[in-house]
C-alpha cells in the first residue's frame, strides 16, 4: 500500500488518529490520507459540533506537527489572515535614522540607508504566511471559511492551488513545506465552486451510535458503562426533535461528564431529573422550552430499547 502522510498508510494514520483521541469513519481517514498524498486541502462540512475542528487539533498530534489555526469571522482581511506590516518599527527605524548623531550602535540606524522600508523583517506573519514559511510542515486549520467575506475566499485560491501568497512589497513567498490544511464549513453561506475545486471533500454527519458510544468510552472512561450506553442512546433520539441546534458530540461528552459527576451508574428514570441536566445538551431558549417534561416521558419511554431505536 502506498504511504504517503509522514510514512504512514490508511490503517496506520486512523491508529494514530485513535490514539490522539479521535474516532473517525473509515471514509474521512482515507480521504484525509489523499490530502498528503495529493496535497491538496481538505474542505470538511457538516453541522456544528460534529467534530471537525477536532480533527485538525487530532492530526498534529498525530503527527506530531504544529497546529496553526485562523479562526474565520465576517470582516477578515489580510492583516489579520496573512500578514501585515509592523508600522511601529518601522516609524522607529525612520526616526533613528533622522537623529542628528553621525554614528550610532542601534542596528536601525547603522544601515537603514539605501534600505527598504519594506523589507521582511518589518514584516509581521500571520497564521497563513506562517504556515508557509514554517521551518518545518505544520497542520494548517481554516476554521469556518463560510464565516469570511467571499473577497477573502478569492484571495485563499492562490494560496491552496499554488502553495504561495504574493506580497506587493516583496514579491512572492512560496512554501518551504507545503502545509496539511483542513478547511471546515458551517453551511452558514454557499462556498464558491474555485475554492470547493481546490479542495478535496468530506461530509462530517453525526455519528452512528456505536461510533458515538466509543467515542464517549474513550473520552470519559471512568463512566459507567450504562450510563454512557443510555445517554448516548438519548441523544441520538433527541437529534430526531425538530430543533434549532441540534446536540454534538461536544455536547453529549458535557452531558456525560456531568452525569457521571452526579455519580449515576445509569439514566435517571425520573423525567424531572433529566430536565435539570439539559443545560447541557440544548443551548438556545426556544430548544430548552421546547423539550419539556411530558416530551422527555415520551422521549424516556424508549429507553429500554434505546438501543434498537436509535439504531433504527
Amino acid at each position: 500500500m502506498l504511504q504517503s502522510i509522514d510514512g504512514m498508510d490508511e490503517q496506520a494514520l486512523g491508529e494514530a488518529l485513535r490514539s490522539a483521541g479521535y474516532i473517525g469513519d473509515a471514509g474521512l481517514v482515507t480521504t484525509l490520507w489523499f490530502t498528503r498524498a495529493l496535497d491538496r486541502p481538505l474542505l470538511l462540512e457538516g453541522d456544528a459540533g460534529v467534530g471537525k475542528t477536532a480533527l485538525a487539533g487530532a492530526v498534529a498530534v498525530a503527527l506530531g506537527r504544529r497546529l496553526v489555526r485562523l479562526q474565520c469571522y465576517e470582516g477578515l482581511d489580510l492583516q489579520q489572515a496573512a500578514y501585515e506590516w509592523n508600522y511601529a518599527r518601522q516609524l522607529l527605524a525612520i526616526r533613528l535614522h533622522e537623529r542628528p548623531q553621525a554614528q550610532s550602535d542601534h542596528p536601525m540606524e547603522r544601515d537603514l540607508t539605501g534600505r527598504d522600508l519594506f523589507a521582511r523583517e518589518f514584516l509581521l506573519e500571520r497564521p497563513l504566511l506562517a504556515a508557509l514559511t514554517s521551518e518545518v510542515p505544520v497542520v494548517l486549520l481554516i476554521d469556518e471559511v463560510d464565516r469570511a467575506d467571499e473577497a477573502f475566499e478569492a484571495y485563499l485560491l492562490e494560496m491552496l492551488a499554488d502553495w504561495q501568497i504574493t506580497i506587493p512589497e516583496l514579491g512572492t513567498v512560496r512554501a518551504r513545506h507545503v502545509p496539511l490544511v483542513i478547511l471546515t464549513s458551517n453551511g452558514t453561506r454557499e462556498l464558491s465552486d474555485p475554492l470547493r475545486r481546490r479542495c478535496l471533500y468530506y461530509y462530517v454527519d453525526y455519528p452512528t451510535l456505536e461510533r458515538e458510544i466509543t467515542i464517549v468510552r474513550a473520552t470519559i472512561p471512568d463512566a459507567a458503562a450504562q450510563l454512557i450506553e443510555d445517554a448516548v442512546a438519548f441523544v441520538q433520539r433527541l437529534r430526531r426533535e425538530d430543533l434549532q441546534k441540534k446536540p454534538g458530540i461536544a455536547e453529549t461528552l458535557d452531558w456525560v461528564r456531568a452525569l457521571h459527576k452526579l455519580e449515576l451508574r445509569a439514566l435517571p428514570e425520573d423525567p424531572q431529573s433529566i430536565l435539570r441536566t439539559l443545560g447541557c445538551l440544548l443551548k438556545t431558549r426556544d430548544d430548552r422550552f421546547q423539550i419539556t417534561a411530558e416530551h422527555l416521558a415520551g422521549l424516556c419511554g424508549t429507553r429500554r430499547t434505546g438501543v434498537v431505536a436509535a439504531r433504527a
